[in-house]
């Protein structure tokens, strides 16, 4: 989905070098190690050489001018590929070597970030990654590192010089909107510094006040059905639950009102359960945080502490009730459609209606009576009723808590808006919770914050500066290719019946593609709509993101009631990522990711499909995994599948469920289920596009190898697959990515899935047995 204002950025440290290193080099009579020949002045070396020396010298020159003449005729071929011919002892069947240059850089970078002395088949992982991770330690201000990063890194690069292009060059509006939004960011000349505090007190002030802060806040007269629609309708907060228009899961040409359990403020749960600020670091670096933000906004330190607490305590009630969302994947057994009336008698503490209506309000929609909307989560909401009733509502001090709570939950993300003062309040509980407190350059994330606010304006800029239409049709053909081979697979499934089969392949079938970019981003008219109703001014940071987040919630009311687009895109063309939209049964991949190490229509193709093929049938299956499998072609829930072919389906992931339960990470375990989703995907997306490349090479023939790289393409497919998940974390990162992520850690989404591959052990010859080739294996699709 399109990056929120709350994910987390991807930042990185760029590594500067002089432009100009051609300057005076002053003579060092210290001994560098370099060894040094002297010569005696007076006879010419030529003179004092023998005869044979000449002749040897004369031979060399001779020698290197026949290089050099070879090294510019090659030069000027004008074919992209060329070939040299080998001798008979190299392990190849081929004898002819790829010297295009993209073929050497390929293969520079596969020989440096891979390590051959392990045993592929022990551990395949360390094999293909190790040489990239020692040499890539985890940059500056980071606490994960990977490819998926470096690739940002470059695209940030691109967007970064537009967005410093003087405004006469961009093409319309709404790119000079973004361009101003991210000069407000970047602040040069130190507006927001200047202001300190001041604007998230006059919100705080707009709000109804906040008691940590010391301000004019009455318990007595406090009103939390007002506070409530606040901050939920005005400033698009969401304290205690979630809202929004989505389309109908069951009924996907409309929308619905869609409510939800809440989230908390630190990534999951299990933060909270059966700890203390006491005894969780965790939990008392939060608590610092709550406190030195409320300090700087004028409350004392002490009664701060105090209070904040009781936040912390009231948090960890609300992370009790929550449902974890490991118990959340069958969707067809958490959707519940209820009319508003139901709702209330469900969750009877908030006026649901007059709720709704004060939201609908603001785009002139008048909201029927006999309202229906969409529950995921019915039992969080009684539970939630009844806590703040019985706990919070009906004394005094339950409601100071109870504010308390709602304005750290909602202001605490605009904190990073305001001076250094308070963005350093965050270091502590960003090292307790991902392992460093670094300070980056605001350039970097002031660019992941202008591709969240205004994606595709900045996406149109680096669509024109950095994708050829060349990189587009090739990976439209590649992904047909990936198709087709899933839908040929499907055929060899013995555990599906014949009609669901049938019903599979034509969802296959009727998967729509998107690669690239919305073509529309690119008509200035439509850009500049798209944004008309946002306002951004250069010297107001804090207020453009108070007006995105009202502008996100009125775009997003205005869906109600309208058609829907089905072609729409919710990732920004920028963004190193994919993904698939059951409710669209399209699969979108963005011009950012379809870049070297991923995809190249100069690489081989074992390599394009190792990688950027493999992400290509990872979102073909997403359509049949746990949760995908239950929309049909059309993109509505419903059952189509038999009710035997279903048991058969869940018996198979069970078996991936304890393979990846097994893996450790530190002290924890992979959640088996919390990741299935992904891994079914990892696993089909393999295999598919393994197939695809087979077909490949039996309608084109064999490929030649890479340059000093003594692997076959098969076997260079699974490394190629691989390094795109070499990568590195903070442990305190490794532990989040346990506890709250979809995703298996890298090393393991490189061995759970080659471990079940019949054709890469096949490859690789590893042993029946091996780590890597196991006896038993998992498979679904």
């Amino acid at each position: 989905m399109e990056p929120s204002k709350t994910d987390p950025m991807i930042k990185y440290n760029l590594t500067e070098f002089p432009d100009d290193q051609d300057g005076e080099c002053p003579l060092d009579p210290v001994n560098t190690g370099r060894t040094h020949v002297r010569f005696h002045s007076g006879k010419s070396i030529w003179a004092s050489r023998s005869t044979l020396e000449k002749v040897l010298a004369v031979l060399c020159l001779v020698l290197l001018a026949i290089v050099v003449l070879l090294v510019v005729l090659m030069a000027k071929q004008d074919q992209n590929i060329m070939y040299l011919h080998l001798g008979h002892d190299m392990a190849h069947d081929h004898k002819d070597v790829c010297l295009s240059r993209a073929c050497v850089d390929v293969a520079a970078s596969i020989l440096s970030a891979a390590d051959f002395t392990a045993d592929p088949c022990q551990d395949f992982y360390q094999y293909a990654c190790g040489g990239w991770v020692k040499a890539n330690p985890i940059p500056h201000g980071q606490s994960t590192w990977g490819t998926f990063g470096k690739l940002w890194q470059q695209n940030q690069l691109v967007i970064k010089n537009v967005l410093e292009s003087p405004p006469e060059e961009l093409a319309n509006d709404a790119e000079r909107k973004a361009q101003t939004y991210y000069r407000s960011c970047v602040d040069s000349n130190g507006t927001a510094e200047a202001r300190g505090g001041t604007p998230l007190l006059e919100l705080i002030e707009r709000i109804g006040g906040w008691n940590l802060t010391g301000s004019n806040w009455s318990a007595g007269s406090w009103d939390f059905q007002r506070t409530l629609q606040r901050l939920h309708n005005e400033f698009n907060a969401g304290p205690l639950f979630t809202w929004s228009v989505v389309e109908d899961d069951k009924n996907s040409s409309s929308y619905v009102i869609q409510v939800d359990q809440g989230r908390l403020t630190l990534p999951s749960r299990d933060y909270y359960i059966n700890k203390t600020t006491a005894d969780d670091h965790v939990l008392a670096a939060y608590l610092d945080y709550i406190t030195k933000v409320a300090v700087l906004l004028g409350g004392n330190e002490e009664e701060v502490r105090r209070q904040a607490n009781d936040v912390i305590r009231l948090e960890t009630e609300l992370a009790e009730i929550i449902t974890p969302s490991d118990e959340r994947r069958d969707e067809e057994a958490i959707y519940h459609k209820m009319t508003i009336a139901e709702l209330q008698e469900t969750a009877p503490l908030v006026d649901w209606f007059v709720f709704f209506q004060d939201a609908f309000s603001q785009v002139n929609v008048t909201l029927p009576h006999n309202l229906q909307v969409v529950v995921y989560a019915p039992e969080y909401l009684s539970k939630l009723c009844d806590l703040l009733k019985e706990k919070y509502l009906s004394t005094l001090r339950g409601k100071v808590i109870l504010n308390n709570y709602m304005m750290s939950k909602s202001g605490g993300g605009l904190v990073r808006c305001l001076s250094k003062a308070f963005r350093d309040a965050y270091k502590m509980l960003r090292k307790a919770l991902v392992g460093t407190d670094e300070d980056e350059e605001t350039w970097h994330y002031c660019v992941d914050d202008t591709n969240a606010v205004l994606g595709f304006a900045s996406g149109a800029m680096f669509v024109r500066q950095n994708f050829k239409s060349a990189s587009k049709q090739l990976a439209e053909e590649m992904i047909e290719d990936v198709r087709t081979a899933f839908i040929e697979n499907t055929k060899k499934l013995h555990w599906m019946d014949e009609e669901t089969r049938k019903k599979a392949e034509d969802k296959a079938e009727a998967i729509t593609k998107m690669m690239g970019f919305p073509p529309e981003i690119l008509d200035s008219d439509y850009l500049n709509d798209k944004y008309a109703l946002l306002e951004v001014k250069e010297n107001e940071y804090f207020e453009n993101n108070i007006r995105f987040s009202k502008f996100a919630l009125i775009k997003n009311l205005m869906k109600y009631g309208q058609p829907v687009n089905k072609t729409r895109w919710d990732m920004t063309p920028p963004s190193v990522n994919a993904y698939y939209s059951a409710s669209h049964n399209m699969i979108v991949f963005p011009a950012g990711i379809l870049q070297a190490p991923f995809y190249d229509p100069q690489y081989p193709r074992s390599l394009n499909f190792g990688a950027m093929g493999v992400v290509m049938g990872h979102e073909l299956t997403h359509a049949f995994d746990d949760q995908g499998r239950e929309y049909d072609k059309y993109g509505n829930m419903n059952q189509w599948w038999n009710n035997a072919t279903i048991n058969r389906f869940k018996e198979r992931t069970k078996c991936m469920v304890e393979q990846y339960s097994q893996y450790k990470i530190g002290n924890l375990t992979v959640n088996g289920r919390q990741t299935l989703g992904e891994n079914i995907a990892d696993n089909g997306g393999l295999k598919a596009s393994f197939d695809a490349y087979r077909l490949y090479r039996k309608a084109h023939g064999e490929e030649v190898p890479l340059p000093g790289v003594n692997l076959t393409h098969s076997q260079l497919f699974f490394l190629s697959f691989s390094q795109v998940w070499c990568s590195a974390a903070t442990p305190e990162a490794e532990r989040v990515t346990a506890l709250n992520d979809g995703h298996a850690p890298a090393r393991y989404r490189v061995i759970g899935t080659l471990s079940n591959s019949e054709d890469f052990a096949r490859e690789y010859r590893c042993p029946l047995g091996s780590n890597m080739n196991p006896n038993s294996k998992c498979q679904v699709w």
